[in-house]
């Protein structure tokens, strides 16, 4: 299906990531990732403005263009009673100013038909305590999809999807992990990929700015003390 193209995917060393980085490489597309871990990519780190710069020049210098941008790179995840300055100055770094600027620097290279799809997370709207920096990077991207989407206007498709509770190892669950989901199973990380490919074919054409929460329908249950067995202990 991306026979030609060019996809690139930041944070695809591991986890969703690269199960996206794979399923776009099976799918006939030349991929280049970038990450901090070690491995058989480009290493850098996202939080830092040069590393940033000096992939966007590898991967133009390599392919001449791109179709496909994920933003998919994981902020650190810390609260407020323990999250510094400098945390939650890198959590929005990777998770917001990093998605930002490779799109800025890859704006004159993206190719017709191209595609950015900016990885949130159903924390975007819903929280956990102790969880703010991580939440304000996802709920970051979710807003700069809708104001990339106006930007590119006309060039590029510009989406977010939102994933609840993915096990990156395809573990299967059973019990309550499972059955207190309405699909009854948590999520993998192909249930992310295959949306992702999705947006960035050509049957999504006329999907812009939007966002697609992929949750098993955890974020539209309604839930109250003593309701339907559920119990606040």
């Amino acid at each position: 299906m991306f026979k030609g193209k060019t996809a690139v995917i930041t944070g695809g060393a591991h986890g969703i990531g690269k199960c996206i980085a794979g399923e776009f490489a099976k799918n006939g597309a030349a991929v280049e990732i970038i990450d901090i871990a070690d491995g058989n990519h480009f290493k850098g780190d996202l939080s830092k403005k040069s590393d940033i710069e000096d992939f966007a020049e590898y991967v133009i210098n390599r392919h001449g263009s791109v179709d496909y941008l994920v933003n998919n790179a994981i902020p650190l995840m810390k609260g407020i009673d323990q999250c510094s300055y400098e945390d939650f100055e890198y959590a929005l770094a990777v998770g917001v100013t990093a998605p930002f600027y490779l799109s800025k620097l890859f704006a004159p290279y993206f190719g017709r038909g191209a595609s950015i799809v900016n990885i949130s997370s159903s924390r975007d709207r819903m929280s956990q305590p102790q969880t703010e920096s991580y939440t304000a990077a996802k709920g970051g991207i979710a807003a700069l999809t809708h104001a990339m989407m106006m930007s590119f206007s006309g060039r590029v498709r510009v989406n977010s999807v939102s994933p609840g509770w993915i096990d990156t190892d395809f573990a299967v669950y059973e019990g309550a992990d499972a059955y207190q989901q309405p699909s009854g199973r948590v999520g993998n990380p192909l249930d992310i990929a295959n949306a992702v490919l999705f947006l960035c074919s050509d049957k999504a054409g006329f999907i812009n700015g939007e966002n697609i929460c992929i949750d098993g329908g955890m974020t539209r249950q309604m839930i109250y003390h003593n309701d339907f067995g559920w119990r606040l202990e």
